[in-house]
């Protein structure tokens, strides 16, 4: 029987899939994350290579979908078609925007809207005449609003803003504080600052926000109300450039709503698109990276 691999690759993790032509996984792997634009070629090609080699494939797949972060510039996908080839994989090969993998793994047709939320932030659609939008998902420095990363770098300027007097009381410094192991301001900016800090290391901190509006915290359940709404303002600019006939998927993924599990029915509430049927993705994006290998060979699960 043939096997085809999904590859999940965002910019926390990577998973990939082994999985038969009838659909069924056969293994799983996991990598540290491989965002082409923030940690470059050379690494994303060592990650690539890793999960790969930890499947374990006991005969040459007969394709594989590659979903990734950052690929979206002209140019980029040859780039990782390339790294491809070099490390031996000249089957059929699909390399696709990881947004598009979470989006068929919630609606396997492929026809709908999904809104990724991990360490960054996009919306993304397919309508059924094969055209496709996005809204956001330009990295931390020019969007990536209602992200992991957005809601934990926000929490450190709420704290760093009530600790010296300047914004409302919270306890978001005191939680990020005790989180780091941290007993002052200044000892806090330095870690902020520490040119070696990983983007995943802010993110960690979204669930603090989580943590605090559960206990009345009036700083972080605003925090949670403008992540929903500018996650529900990308949904509802990819649904404005898509035509669908009728109501339409509409897919909700990410670790932001893993570690925020309010923000599902705080989106839900804000996204004024009533054609939408809103799916929480509950199964690895990976599954459809595998769903669009399988479209190589003409056949799904």
């Amino acid at each position: 029987m043939r096997q085809v691999i999904g590859i999940d690759a965002g910019g926390t993790k990577t998973v990939a899939l082994l999985a038969d032509e009838d659909g069924s996984v056969r293994s799983k792997a996991r990598g540290g994350g491989a965002n082409l634009l923030v940690h470059g070629e050379l690494a994303v090609e060592k990650v690539i290579f890793q999960v790969i080699e930890d499947l374990d494939a006991p005969a040459p797949v007969a394709a594989l979908c590659l979903g990734i972060a950052g690929v979206d510039r002209p140019g980029e996908k040859e780039l990782i078609r390339s790294m491809l080839r070099r490390l031996g994989l000249r089957r059929p090969v699909q390399v696709v925007n990881d947004a598009a993998v979470a989006l068929v793994a919630g609606a396997p047709k492929g026809h709908g809207i999904v809104v990724v939320a991990g360490t960054g932030s996009i919306a993304y659609g397919q309508s059924p005449d094969g055209k496709t939008a996005r809204s956001g998902g330009w990295g931390y420095l020019l969007g990536d609003e209602g992200s992991a990363f957005w809601l934990g770098h926000a929490a450190l300027r709420l704290g760093i803003r009530a600790a010296d007097g300047r914004g409302q009381p919270t306890t978001l410094y005191d939680r990020v504080c005790e989180k780091l192991n941290l007993s002052s301001a200044s000892g806090l900016v330095s870690w902020f600052y520490d040119q070696n800090l990983s983007r995943h290391r802010v993110a960690e901190l979204a669930s603090l926000v989580e943590d605090a509006a559960r206990e009345g915290d009036a700083a972080s359940e605003e925090l949670l109300g403008h992540a929903a709404g500018h996650l529900a303002r990308a949904a509802r600019a990819v649904v404005a450039q898509l035509t669908f006939p009728g109501e339409y998927p509409l897919v909700l993924s990410g670790g932001v709503f893993k570690a925020c599990p309010s923000l599902y029915s705080r989106l839900e509430a804000r996204l004024e698109l009533p054609d939408a049927r809103v799916i929480r993705l509950d199964v690895e994006p990976a599954r459809g990276a595998v769903t669009l290998a399988l479209d190589l060979l003409g056949r799904t699960p």
